[in-house]
């Protein structure tokens, strides 16, 4: 039995039933990252002392009987942005290359409480600015269906590391489609929550109206477990919701019958790939023959939404990363004065993308650009939420494409920046409009993982959790695997 293949909820009741302990797991995972880790290049940071540490701690508490959570001995990774107590958080930057928080974000103070075991930090695009994980300030991690393909990203060795079997779940961020993306190319499931249901405290800032942190996970029982932990409010965090968080494993149910499921026919136009439209359609009938029913709707303003997202979230990127100047913490390159210290300072520590992007935010924010610019953006995002208010009151759900093309080649896009931006076109309204979305794998086409997106109303990722479990239950589509021994 691969120990480092089964999902969350298997290895909990493995656990509880003392068949295995929380030792032999974290073994097991540290022996498969020695395996394949060289190939994927999915961690920054690695803490096996530690984690094996905790692993001795949490099988003295379950042979005491202590009553423990279904995420107790657990493997974790966490996305290098998320900050992490005495352990290195860089954001995949030279600016934070050494940089080591002096306290957990909120959402790692609940998984240690809940007694999961942090196995590392994982790369990301410099500052979560990408979509492939080219713009990491390291290396470049690869894809496990394809080591000469992207995993998407930002959160790219998030979702490398649970497809590989180096992680039993992870934490990423999401600001433009960062889970959600790097989930469908890798083959596993990621979940965007309702922006302000997970706590931001502790991650480090690039869009702060947009970032949101959530789950990657190989089923939908464990997202169902992970949110039963990391959701609810945070009184650090001013954006942080006041909304009862349901116990959502008790919630999974395998029935759609009566649901509307709507079809936003802007997501279905001549971008999108033939073979992930193929795949959208088989589970469309997938759908329909469980009962639900699916209808077309319009999202009017979705053109306009990768555009409007890119001003706002430059704009909140270049207040955001002025605080890395060489003062108060991170990279510091002596200069003659302190302005030639700044300059040098952020042109050694920042890579292209994060310079682009900061550059951009500023020209935005300017006097003479602003109302051009950032208001109309901000314009847009309104039209682009009431285009989902409109579509409430006709269906429960909305389904799409996650990406209009399965993973590209590493190289591909790099290179071309406006090319890498619509790599997110189905992934950005949901950020822009603060709505919870999952994607969900669903088969493969030549080789490559297809993911599907399911978006709902806010604060109902019960919604999302009950189709994907459906799907889940009556299809195999949803179970994907790389072989990695190839």
């Amino acid at each position: 039995m691969q120990l480092y293949s089964l999902t969350v909820h298997q290895l909990s009741e493995l656990m509880a039933q003392k068949k295995i302990s929380s030792v032999e797991l974290v073994n097991a995972y540290l022996e498969r990252n020695k395996e394949i880790e060289d190939k994927i290049q999915a961690f920054i940071t690695h803490t096996r002392e530690e984690a094996l540490a905790q692993a001795r701690i949490i099988d003295e508490k379950r042979m005491q009987g202590d009553e423990l959570s279904p995420l107790a001995g657990i493997p974790v990774a966490i996305n290098d942005n998320i900050c992490t107590a005495g352990l290195k958080t860089t954001c995949a930057s030279n600016i934070l290359n050494n940089y080591i928080p002096p306290s957990d974000a909120t959402v790692v103070t609940r998984l240690k409480n809940a007694g999961s075991i942090l196995i590392g930090k994982t790369n990301i695009d410099e500052f979560a600015m990408g979509s492939s994980t080219e713009y990491s300030g390291f290396f470049q991690t690869r894809n496990p269906y394809d080591l000469e393909a992207v995993p998407g990203g930002s959160s790219g060795g998030s979702a490398a590391a649970v497809a590989a079997g180096e992680a039993a779940f992870a934490l990423g961020s999401d600001t433009a489609g960062d889970i959600r993306q790097p989930a469908a190319f890798c083959g596993v499931l990621g979940l965007k929550p309702t922006y302000g249901y997970v706590p931001r405290t502790g991650l480090i800032s690039y869009a702060s109206s947009l970032d949101q942190i959530g789950p990657l996970a190989r089923d939908i029982t464990d997202l169902a477990l992970i949110l039963n932990v990391i959701l609810g409010h945070d009184p650090k965090d001013s954006t942080s919701a006041t909304v009862d968080v349901p116990d959502f494993k008790a919630g999974l149910v395998n029935d759609v019958k009566g649901l509307r499921i709507g079809l936003p026919k802007e997501y279905m136009g001549a971008g999108v790939e033939a073979k992930v439209a193929a795949k959208i359609q088989e589970a469309i009938k997938q759908l329909e023959d469980m009962g639900a029913t699916c209808v077309e709707v319009s999202l009017p303003h979705t053109e306009y939404a990768v555009a409007a997202h890119y001003i706002i979230s430059c704009a909140e990127a270049s207040s955001n990363l002025a605080r890395y100047d060489g003062v108060r913490y991170g990279l510091r390159v002596e200069a003659e004065d302190v302005l030639s210290m700044f300059k040098q300072t952020r042109s050694q520590g920042f890579g292209d993308e994060v310079k682009r992007r900061t550059l951009l935010g500023t020209h935005f924010l300017s006097s003479a650009s602003y109302d051009e610019y950032y208001t109309q953006a901000l314009k847009v995002r309104t039209l682009n939420k009431q285009d989902f208010d409109q579509v409430w009151a006709q269906v429960d759900c909305l389904l799409t494409p996650v990406s209009l093309t399965t993973a590209f080649k590493i190289g591909e896009k790099a290179q071309a920046a406006l090319a890498m931006y619509l790599s997110n076109f189905c992934t950005i309204p949901a950020n822009l409009a603060g709505l919870p979305a999952l994607s969900l794998p669903f088969g493969l086409a030549d080789g490559m993982p297809v993911g599907l997106q399911l978006i709902a109303r806010h604060f109902d990722e019960q919604t999302l959790l009950r189709v994907g479990y459906s799907l889940e239950q009556n299809t195999d589509q949803t179970s994907l695997k790389p072989d990695l021994d190839r």
